[in-house]
């Protein structure tokens, strides 16, 4: 893994916010979803880790939102954590990974990706986190990626393309996308290693002895 991408691990990262703005806006679920390489060399999503996330005091949540993702954020059965509280418990499962892989940093993959990195990097900085795994710039798009291999950019199409389901009643959960952009992910990262597999092979067949 480690030797694949740079020392970076791969992590699926999806959150749910109250608006589109970082900085004022709520952080009200966040997932992520690590990475696992097999014996051949072909990705594959480990479970999802995540977390519904009490909102920062003073934060916006705009209706909105809310109306999008059916999120509740009054409603005492979320269990939800504060923001604090909400990045250990991701970040605990990430390091982990990062080490177990050898790795020296994980690396945020995610639909649209700018937008789920700028969320993460706000709540980091409002609890002055000094343990963020994350590159703190750097990302990998699958809206960019899937356009590529696919020529679909929204996420559902990008996931029907590439030959899995996708349940619109369940879009827009933190845990559902980010299960669904890292089975996108593993597929456009393993059809890329078979395609140049065969280009190896056809290469090599066409050198002189």
């Amino acid at each position: 893994m480690a030797d694949r991408f740079r020392g970076f691990l791969p992590v699926i990262v999806d959150v749910e916010t109250g608006g589109f703005d970082a900085e004022r806006d709520a952080l009200l679920e966040i997932a992520a979803v690590t990475i696992g390489m097999d014996q051949e060399g072909n990705l594959y999503p480990h479970p999802v880790v995540s977390t519904h996330v009490e909102p920062f005091q003073g934060a916006n949540i705009d209706p909105r939102a809310l109306e999008i993702t059916g999120i509740d954020p009054e409603n005492p059965l979320r269990g939800a954590l504060e923001e604090r509280a909400a990045l250990d418990h991701i970040f605990q499962a990430v390091r982990l990974a990062v080490k177990q892989n050898e790795c020296q940093r994980a690396i945020l993959v995610g639909h649209n990706a700018a937008f789920d990195l700028g969320f993460l990097n706000a709540a980091v900085r409002r609890v002055g986190h000094k343990r963020n795994p994350f590159h703190p710039f750097s990302c990998f798009d699958t809206a960019t990626l899937s356009g590529l291999a696919y020529g679909q950019t929204v996420l559902s199409k990008a996931v029907l393309a590439a030959g899995y389901t996708f349940d619109s009643r369940e879009a827009h959960s933190a845990v559902y996308d980010a299960e669904r952009t890292a089975l996108l992910f593993c597929r456009i990262i393993n059809r890329l290693r078979t395609l140049e597999v065969l280009e190896l092979e056809r290469v090599g067949t066409m050198l002189p002895e």
